[in-house]
């Protein structure tokens, strides 16, 4: 027979007495709402600085890097039949590292889709066009009524969300 599982209850969160509390709570709320801001702007401004002094410290470092990686490329296509055995591989691996020559695979760039679509239909090429169907949601909230009973197709309507937005005061200039 297996044992009865004891469920605890959860704590019971705090709860505003009466019209005052919940006036305090929502100004400490606005309190709590800016320090949070000031911290996550302090914050990111120390990252700011960190970054900025890594940032100088790296781009010389990376300027280095590509100057040596167009060195050693340019020596290697000079040698790529020596190295790739004229062509029968694309790799080859030195005591510190491995080179390769990588063929990317095919891809299409569009510019300009809505004349290439246009010229593609005239010229009789309209596999290559595709048509995407979906569903309006925008037709079906403005007519409710005539999607009613459609399996699949629901409109929640009367959901509440219940907003505290602490008063904010902005110094004008």
């Amino acid at each position: 027979m297996a044992t009865k599982q004891r469920v605890k209850a959860a704590a019971q969160k705090w709860v505003a007495q009466s019209q005052d509390d919940v006036a305090a709570t929502i100004r400490q709320i606005g309190e709590v709402s800016r320090d949070v801001l000031r911290l996550q702007t302090n914050m990111n401004d120390e990252i700011a600085v960190i970054t900025q002094k890594y940032q100088e410290l790296i781009t010389p470092k990376q300027e280095r890097i590509k100057n040596m990686q167009e060195g050693v490329q340019t020596w290697c296509e000079a040698n790529r039949d020596t190295l790739t055995n004229s062509g029968k591989v694309k790799s080859f691996g030195f005591i510190t590292g491995n080179i390769q020559w990588r063929q990317r695979p095919p891809s299409c760039r569009i510019t300009g889709a809505e004349a290439v679509i246009d010229t593609l239909k005239r010229l009789g090429l309209s596999r290559f066009v595709r048509t995407k169907e979906e569903v309006n949601k925008d037709a079906i909230l403005n007519e409710p009524e005539a999607v009613a009973g459609v399996a699949g197709v629901s409109v929640v309507t009367g959901l509440e969300d219940f907003v505290i937005e602490p008063f904010e005061q902005t110094a004008e200039q």
